[in-house]
C-alpha cells in the first residue's frame, strides 16, 4: 500500500495557509514531519490526524 506523502506546498494548499506557515509549525514542532534530503514531507493520514487532534470541534460519542 503506497503512503500517500504531500510537500510543503500541498500541506499548506490543504489547510489554506501560506507554506511559511507550515515551515514555522514545522520549526516548532507542531505539525507531524519529517525530512527527506533538505525537503519537508508530510503523511496525509499523520495531517488528517493532527487536524482531528487540534481542533475544537469534538464529534458525537455514540454510546
Amino acid at each position: 500500500m503506497q503512503e500517500n506523502l504531500l510537500t510543503t506546498e500541498q500541506v499548506a494548499r490543504y489547510l489554506k495557509v501560506d507554506k511559511f506557515t507550515i515551515y514555522r509549525l514545522v520549526t516548532q514542532k507542531k505539525i507531524p514531519a519529517f525530512k527527506v534530503g533538505n525537503q519537508w514531507r508530510f503523511k496525509r493520514a499523520m495531517i488528517d490526524a493532527w487536524l482531528i487532534q487540534n481542533s475544537n470541534v469534538w464529534p458525537k460519542r455514540f454510546d
